[in-house]
């Protein structure tokens, strides 16, 4: 891709400042635009030392207005980074339904940098590419711009500019150590800059590789290449868009899951045994939280059930084992309007527990095949869409190294009818019954179908579903101790 790059290219000043004026004041115009039609765009510039990428986005953002877009420049993870998934802090940078993001190195330096500096083997490499592909493809089907740049220049370019760097004692500091042993490898550098666009260059998010020697020209042709891929990008958004089947990715192994309606719900517990065995449980699983910081084991519990199913108790008895200072209990609720203007997915990333403590989500992301899909606060597209985007988040959590439980606390519908009925009869209870809960309740039978598909489609060898028969509460918290305790010992081999 780099040996189609016409080095050579110039504008001239004098064709250089009225075509720079006019494609300016396009921009400014477009900007207006994507506000209007909440368009979220994401600008990324990678490329060479010393190509001018600090000089290039200062140029392209000057009549823009700064209330609507936001330039990240991007450094090596910090060691709290470090201890997050390896995307968790770009999906902080995605950009707001309207809004810009401007990214001075991105997400690319973990791949192509970290390849030759941290001795990464091609398996880690890919698969961190192939996770960037995935990224880059939820984010633009769900309406996200990705414009690419590569900002290229020669090996003796590049040196020329960091001599003169470095003569200037204003800008010397700018010259590292890194940078020079670059330029002496420039050639290795090349191949795997080469690769890694070659790799990562896709019909949704393509690369523009741009000749950085004369910089008029490079603003010029980056000005054009912005202004051509808004103006395509809200073309599209303004057609009707074909709803995608519903699938769940042929590359992932799905556990087979039963139908609710034939799970047996008569599982129970005498008070005495499960007085016993709760204490013994969560003893276990307080040896094994300990175990898993040490470990720096990520922990990801997820909670989805029906209504008065027993979530709120089984949490608490799980908590109650944990040490506090290494887990946090995370109440998912309808989301924000800044939850809104942004991917779905975004505001979970955003929770992810660090290496080595527990996150339990009392309801998750599986909102989106769930109350969004029947209640109308998605398309019917997002909701297919979500089968495998999801699968796949859960596959990046489990490469992260992070142990993933999730559960569907089950009742049948007498059960929750005189659950509902002892809530709203006992004025203590009240507060826990909506008329939001009578209403999701008329529609039991369209949920059951609903989770029947998610139970399907979603448990995966990687991240199962389990099913907690919760008629009975006592024997339903005991079950969700076993499993959490079961997952965290066949991880750590006891």
């Amino acid at each position: 891709m780099l040996d189609a790059v016409n080095l050579q290219k110039t504008t001239m000043k004098e064709e250089y400042k009225p075509e720079s004026r006019k494609l300016k004041e396009e921009l400014a115009m477009l900007q207006l635009k994507i506000k209007e039609n909440k368009l979220p765009v994401i600008i990324l510039f990678e490329g060479w030392s010393a190509a001018g990428k600090g000089s290039l986005i200062s140029d392209m953002i000057l009549t823009l207005d700064p209330r609507n877009f936001k330039v990240y420049s991007t450094m090596p993870a910090s060691a709290e980074e470090q201890r997050k998934p390896l995307l968790w802090r770009y999906w902080q940078m995605i950009p707001a339904k309207g809004q810009m993001t401007i990214l001075d190195r991105s997400w690319y330096q973990d791949v192509s940098i970290a390849r030759l500096e941290q001795d990464l083997s091609d398996e880690e490499v890919f698969r961190r590419m192939d996770s960037i592909k995935t990224f880059e493809r939820q984010l633009t089907d769900d309406g996200y711009l990705i414009i690419k740049f590569f900002l290229h220049i020669s090996q003796k370019e590049q040196k020329r500019r960091l001599d003169k760097l470095e003569e200037d004692s204003n800008t010397r500091w700018r010259v590292t150590k890194q940078d020079r042993h670059r330029n002496r490898q420039y050639a290795e550098y090349y191949r795997v800059f080469d690769q890694t666009l070659d790799y990562t260059s896709t019909e949704n998010a393509p690369w523009h590789p741009v000749s950085c020697h004369d910089k008029r020209s490079a603003l010029i042709e980056i000005y054009h290449t912005v202004i051509d891929s808004i103006e395509r990008a809200l073309e599209q958004k303004a057609l009707p868009h074909p709803v995608s089947p519903i699938t769940a990715a042929d590359h992932f192994n799905l556990v087979r899951m039963p139908r609710l309606a034939d799970v047996d719900l008569d599982r129970e517990v005498t008070e005495e045994e499960y007085r016993r065995l709760l204490k013994k449980k969560q003893a276990r699983l307080r040896e094994l939280h300990n175990e898993i910081y040490q470990r720096k084991i990520p922990v990801i519990v997820c909670y989805e059930g029906w209504d008065a199913a027993g979530k709120g108790g089984n949490i608490k008895r799980v908590a109650a084992a944990l040490d506090p200072r290494g887990y946090e209990a995370i109440p998912i609720a309808s989301p924000s309007p800044e939850e809104l203007a942004h991917h779905y997915l975004w505001r979970f990333w955003r929770r992810l527990p660090k290496t080595g403590h527990v996150a339990i989500f009392d309801r998750t992301w599986y909102g989106r095949v769930m109350v969004e899909r029947l209640e109308g606060f998605c398309t019917e597209d997002d909701w297919h869409r979500a089968f495998t985007e999801i699968n796949e988040f859960e596959k990046e959590l489990h490469d992260w190294g992070a142990i993933i439980v999730k559960f569907w606390v089950h009742i049948d519908k007498d059960e929750q009818l005189r659950r509902f009925t002892d809530r709203q009869n006992t004025p203590s209870k009240q507060w826990k019954i909506t008329d939001e809960d009578w209403r999701n309740r008329a529609k039991w039978d369209q949920y059951e179908v609903a989770v029947d598909d998610m139970l399907q489609l979603t448990s995966t060898d990687f991240a199962p579903w389990t099913i907690i028969e919760s008629n009975d509460k006592k024997f339903a918290r005991l079950k969700a101790l076993t499993t959490l305790i079961d997952a965290i010992e066949n991880r750590i081999g006891k």
